[in-house]
């Protein structure tokens, strides 16, 4: 087992965890089942501070989710990233990594521009990945956000088990305000999972653009990516069925299915299926996509159907802008 990381030893959980049962509860799960010891943690967590502004953010936040997409809510969404900004550090990007870039590709079978457009959304290719220590934010979750608690102890469980393993001091990392690490912004549980070694110096760092070009194309690798297959396609014609027919990332259809409702996607994916049927509101109107499988993989690294059009606009606009540097 390595060693716990850190010169952190109290007597009791001090701070502002001060007197939490259900922490007091994990502390001796986490040394029941991993086999840390109860004053190393009563250390660690008597260094976690509580994060209020997190706490109110989400709660705003959950009542948002409540709310359908309004017209035009994917135009909004989109300017957020449809960029120079983006786009021209997209280009900057693949330029100084583009061997580590291409062996990924090669290795996962996944186009240099998606693991370009995730590092876009998620973070602009590291020019922001938080700045929450990851303690902080995951002990604030675990224990004072009722929605989604057992999520978050379980990443908290993660995280520890994660900086003990790497030798990483678990008080340092710093992240998103949900926990989300590097420059792909893995959670703990995703790391655990899907983080690989890409540039062979023997540890996993998210921090580090070699390993997380590699960690990312190993995620959707995982996820089911299909080689050389297409993300999205438009619908032919202009089907008269489509309001009656469930959009979003819950409702799967078979191209039989959609045919027979008179919905042909405007390229073939080669594929059986499952597709998804895509509502975009623009401000000027709607716009029905067809989502392939692809696209269905990239919504695993976040379950929203404006996230995946922004990884895949970006991914397409990063190589456009790229070929035609080249080209020059």
């Amino acid at each position: 087992m390595p060693a716990e990381t850190g010169a952190y030893r109290a007597s009791q959980i001090g701070g502002d965890f001060a007197g939490y049962a259900s922490l007091q509860s994990f502390i001796d799960y986490m040394a029941g089942k991993h086999g840390f010891s109860r004053e190393y943690l009563y250390g660690v967590f008597s260094q976690a501070k509580r994060k209020q502004w997190t706490l109110d953010y989400l709660r705003k936040s959950d009542q948002s989710l409540k709310s359908p997409p309004g017209k035009g809510s994917w135009s909004r969404y989109r300017a957020k990233f449809l960029d120079e900004r983006h786009i021209n550090s997209g280009v900057a990007f693949w330029q100084k990594h583009k061997h580590t870039l291409e062996r990924a590709s090669r290795q996962y079978g996944v186009p240099a521009e998606y693991i370009l457009g995730i590092m876009a959304v998620e973070t602009t290719f590291g020019s922001f990945v938080g700045k929450d220590r990851i303690l902080d934010a995951l002990t604030t979750l675990a224990f004072d956000y009722q929605r989604r608690g057992d999520y978050f102890r379980a990443e908290l469980e993660n995280f520890l088990v994660m900086t003990r393993n790497e030798h990483l001091d678990p008080v340092q990392p710093v992240g998103s305000y949900a926990g989300a690490m590097g420059l792909g912004q893995f959670m703990p549980g995703s790391f655990l999972e899907w983080a690989v070694d890409f540039n062979g110096d023997g540890r996993r760092d998210l921090w580090n653009p070699e390993d997380s070009i590699g960690s990312i194309a190993n995620y959707f690798a995982q996820h089911g990516w299909q080689a050389g297959q297409p993300v999205i396609a438009g619908i032919q014609g202009k089907p008269s069925s489509l309001d009656d027919l469930q959009h979003g990332l819950s409702a799967a259809y078979s191209p039989g299915q959609l045919q027979q409702r008179g919905v042909v996607p405007s390229k073939n994916c080669g594929c059986d299926g499952p597709l998804r049927l895509l509502l975009l509101r623009h401000q000027h109107g709607d716009e029905y996509l067809i989502g392939f499988p692809n696209f269905y993989v990239i919504t695993r690294y976040n379950q929203s159907t404006h996230y995946a059009m922004a990884v895949h606009e970006l991914a397409q606009a990063i190589k456009l802008k790229s070929a035609a540097l080249a080209a020059n």
